[in-house]
C-alpha cells in the first residue's frame, strides 16, 4: 500500500514506516501532521486516483527532525573586471516518518 501526497509544490511517494525529508514546515519535533493533498492510493488491486485530490483519504506522519540540506557553491564572476564572489547556502528540511495511510469510506 501507497500513497502520493502533495506537499510543498512536490510530489512525493510514501509508504507506512518510511521517513523522508520535505519542505521546512513549522512544526515541532515529536508533533503529529496530517496530508489531505493525496493524489493517488493504491492497496493490492484497488487504484483511486484524485481529481486533483482524493477526499478519503489521509496519511499521518510524525516530525522527527530538522535537518540541512548539503551545501550548494554559487559563484559570481564577471569577465575582465576582476571580481569574484563565492556564497554557499544549505537548505533546512523536515524530517517526517509515515505513520499511516488511512482510507476512510
Amino acid at each position: 500500500m501507497y500513497a502520493v501526497i502533495e506537499t510543498g509544490g512536490k510530489q512525493h511517494k510514501v509508504e507506512k514506516g518510511m521517513v523522508l525529508s520535505i519542505d521546512l514546515t513549522k512544526d515541532e519535533v515529536g508533533k503529529k501532521i496530517t496530508f489531505d493533498n493525496v493524489l493517488l492510493y493504491v492497496d493490492g488491486d484497488k487504484v483511486e486516483v484524485g481529481q486533483p485530490y482524493l477526499t478519503n483519504v489521509k496519511v499521518t506522519a510524525e516530525v522527527k527532525d530538522v535537518v540541512k540540506s548539503e551545501k550548494i557553491s554559487i559563484l559570481r564572476f564577471r569577465r575582465r573586471k576582476h571580481s569574484m564572489r563565492k556564497v554557499g547556502h544549505r537548505a533546512k528540511h523536515t524530517q517526517i516518518e509515515i505513520k499511516n495511510i488511512k482510507l476512510e469510506s
